[in-house]
């Protein structure tokens, strides 16, 4: 088996959408006000031009992606890089190459090349299975918040993937 990890070009946009509308069936039936889960072609061409969103190709085909937020979603309560639109195709969900890129991107990505000490992302307290899941990857709750939109209770959640920065910056911000 051939793995890649790389940013999503234009091209990949057609495949993108399969895989993030396969993904997100929950989320529509859950009823919930994610922009992925409801995305268009052209929603999936804007992230992949204002943000940057990776990539986990298995032999030549787009079977995860998640992507890297430019934007300000949670600015207002961590400048924690945000990563969000986290999908595998059903058709490989379960072999754990979700796993493998959120490892990668919160390794290469976040910690070797932003050098930042954690990273954020945000679920919905309703979905079944996601908010467990994250906190067994080692995401801990940071902040709850609710858009009144039907959606409820939202968790911003954050893992600290470099441990002796993390604290550096805890004791800095102390003094």
């Amino acid at each position: 088996m051939s793995e890649i990890y790389r940013l999503a070009k234009l091209e990949d946009a057609g495949r993108l959408l399969h895989v993030i509308f396969e993904a997100y069936v929950t989320i529509r039936e859950l009823e919930l006000h994610w922009p992925a889960a409801h995305a268009d072609l052209a929603l999936i061409q804007d992230n992949i031009l204002s943000n940057e969103c990776y990539v986990l190709e298995l032999n030549g085909e787009i079977a995860a992606t998640v992507t890297l937020s430019k934007g300000d979603e949670v600015k207002a309560v961590t400048e924690l890089p945000f990563i969000k639109w986290f999908a595998v195709d059903p058709a490989y969900q379960g072999v754990g190459l979700g796993h493998k890129l959120l490892n990668w991107v919160e390794q290469s990505i976040i910690k070797e090349k932003l050098g930042a000490a954690a990273v954020t992302l945000a679920t919905a307290e309703k979905h079944p299975w996601l908010l467990p899941m994250y906190e067994r990857r080692g995401y801990e709750k940071l902040h709850v918040f609710d858009f009144d939109n039907g959606d409820g209770p939202m968790h911003l959640l954050r893992k600290i993937v470099n441990p002796s920065l993390y604290h550096s910056l805890q004791l800095e911000q102390a003094k």
